[in-house]
C-alpha cells in the first residue's frame, strides 16, 4: 500500500522549500489536544459496490436531464403568446382598455350636456330646459357607471398580468433548479467514475487487498508533558496516551515513537545524540525503543473506549549541539483475524535543544550490562523531569509554530521538518506495505 498523498506532498514542500513550511505552521500553534471523540472509519466500498453506485448516479443524471428538458419546454410554453394565462391577460387588458375608452366618452358626454344646458337662453321654453337638465343627469349617471367599470376591469387586467408574469417566473425558477440538479447529478457521476477508477487501480496494484491496513481515526495518540525546551546532558520524561475510540476490540496495539533533530543551521542531523526509552505500570523498567522505532509490548489489547498510558524518556547526550528536535508518535493495531489499522495522523511535537553550559564532563566507561534500563542520573545525564506540560498538537505531518522571531532558527526548524517528515514518510511507507507485522 502506498504512502498517503498528503504526507508525500508535505515532505516534498519541506525538503524543496523550507520557507513554505514556516508559512503554514502558525495555523497549528494551538497547544490544546483535540478532545472530540474520533469518528468511526466507514467500511471501504468494493469495486462491485462502486460500479453499482456509478450506475445509480448515471440513472439519476439521465432523469435530471429529462427533467431539465421538460422544464425548458415549460418555459417556452409560459412565454408563448398562446399560453392560457397570457391569452387571459390579453383579454382582460382589452376589456380594461375598452372600459377606459367608454369612461372617456361618458365623461365627454357629461361635459357636452353641461355645455348645452349652459347655452340655453331666457327665451328657451320650460320643456327645453327640462330636457337639457335630464340629458345632463343621464350623462352623469352613465359616466359614473363607466368609471366603476373601468376601475374594475383595470384591476382585473392587472391581476391577470400578474398571474401570467408569476407563471413565467415560476417556469424560469423551475428551469434553473432543474439545471442545477443536472450539474449536481453530473458531478456525482464524475465522482463515482473517479472512485471506481481508483478502486480498480488499487485492486490491480494490491490484488485481494489483504496486505494493507486502513486508516482508523478512532485510534488516537496524545502526547503530554513534553517541554518546549530541553538541555544537552539532561533527561526528560513525558507520556503518551493511546485510546481505542472505536467500537471494536483491538487485539494488539503497537506504538511508534521516533525522535529527530537538527542543529541550528538545519543542515546537520543530530538525532544520534537523542535516545528514547519507555516504561509502563506493568513494565516499570526503562526499555529501549526498537530499531524500527516501535514499542511492541507496551500495550497489548484494548477494548472499545479503553486507554493505555506509556511513559517515555528522552535522553539528550551532553555533547548535543544546540538545535531543534521533533517527536513523531503514531499507532497501529493488528487483530487475530488479520485486519489491521493505522492512526491517520501522527502527533508531531517540536522542542528547542540548548547546548550544555561549559565543557561537558566525559562520561565514565559503562560496564557491560544486559539490562534494558535507560542511563540513570549521574551517568552524564541529569534528570530534567517532565517540565511544563505542553500538550501535543495532532497534525497531518505539520509542525507547530515555534513563536521564534529568529529567521535562522525558523529556517533550521523548517529543515528539521524536512528530516522529520521524510522519516515519517519512510515509516508510513513501510508500515503500509507490511501492515502491523512491520
Amino acid at each position: 500500500m502506498k504512502i498517503r498523498r498528503i504526507l508525500a506532498t508535505a515532505v516534498a514542500v519541506a525538503v524543496t522549500t523550507p520557507a513554505v513550511a514556516l508559512s503554514v505552521t502558525p495555523a497549528f500553534a494551538d497547544t490544546k489536544p483535540d478532545t472530540k471523540p474520533a469518528a468511526q472509519t466507514p467500511a471501504k466500498p468494493t469495486v462491485k459496490e462502486l460500479e453499482k453506485a456509478l450506475a445509480e448516479a448515471e440513472k439519476a443524471h439521465d432523469a435530471a436531464v429529462a427533467a431539465e428538458r421538460a422544464a425548458y419546454e415549460a418555459v417556452e410554453a409560459a412565454v408563448s403568446d398562446t399560453a392560457p394565462l397570457t391569452v387571459a391577460a390579453k383579454a382582460a387588458r382589452k376589456a380594461a382598455d375598452d372600459a377606459a375608452a367608454a369612461k372617456t366618452a361618458a365623461d365627454k358626454a357629461v361635459t357636452d350636456a353641461q355645455t348645452a344646458l349652459d347655452a340655453l337662453t331666457e327665451e328657451a321654453t320650460e320643456a327645453e330646459r327640462t330636457a337639457a337638465e335630464k340629458a345632463l343627469a343621464d350623462a352623469k349617471t352613465a359616466a359614473a357607471t363607466a368609471a366603476t367599470t373601468a376601475t374594475t376591469t383595470e384591476a382585473e387586467a392587472e391581476a391577470a398580468d400578474e398571474l401570467a408574469d408569476d407563471a413565467r417566473v415560476a417556469a424560469f425558477k423551475a428551469l434553473s433548479k432543474a439545471q442545477n440538479a443536472t450539474k449536481e447529478a453530473l458531478a456525482a457521476v464524475t465522482a463515482a467514475e473517479a472512485a471506481l477508477e481508483r478502486a480498480k487501480k488499487e485492486e490491480e496494484e494490491n490484488p485481494g487487498g489483504g496486505d494493507g491496513c486502513l486508516d482508523e481515526p478512532g485510534l488516537t495518540t496524545v502526547v503530554k508533558g513534553l517541554p518546549s525546551k530541553v538541555t544537552a546532558g539532561t533527561a526528560t520524561t513525558f507520556s503518551v496516551r493511546v485510546t481505542n475510540g472505536t467500537d471494536k476490540h483491538l487485539d494488539q496495539v503497537i506504538t511508534y515513537a521516533g525522535v529527530h533533530a537538527t542543529d541550528k543551521s538545519g543542515a546537520k542531523d543530530i538525532a544520534k545524540y537523542l535516545k528514547l526509552t519507555w516504561s509502563t505500570a506493568a513494565s516499570p523498567k526503562w526499555q529501549a525503543v526498537d530499531g524500527d522505532h516501535y514499542i511492541d509490548d507496551a500495550i497489548g489489547a484494548l477494548k472499545p473506549g479503553e486507554k493505555a498510558d506509556i511513559k517515555l524518556r528522552l535522553d539528550v547526550d551532553a555533547k548535543t549541539p544546540a538545535g531543534q528536535g521533533l517527536t513523531f508518535i503514531a499507532g497501529d493495531y493488528l487483530n487475530e483475524d488479520g485486519t489491521c489499522g493505522l492512526t491517520p495522523d501522527a502527533a508531531v511535537n517540536e522542542f528547542d535543544i540548548e547546548a550544555a553550559a561549559g565543557k561537558p564532563t566525559p562520561k565514565p566507561t559503562p560496564k557491560p550490562s544486559t539490562s534494558t534500563t535507560a542511563p540513570a542520573a549521574g551517568n552524564g545525564v541529569t534528570p530534567q523531569g517532565s517540565g511544563t506540560s505542553v500538550p501535543a498538537t495532532t497534525t497531518s505531518s505539520t509542525l507547530a509554530a515555534t513563536g521564534s522571531s529568529d529567521a535562522t532558527t525558523q529556517l533550521a526548524l523548517a529543515s528539521g521538518a524536512a528530516v522529520a517528515l521524510g522519516a515519517g514518510a519512510m515509516f508510513l511507507v513501510r508500515r503500509r506495505k507490511t501492515g502491523a507485522d512491520a
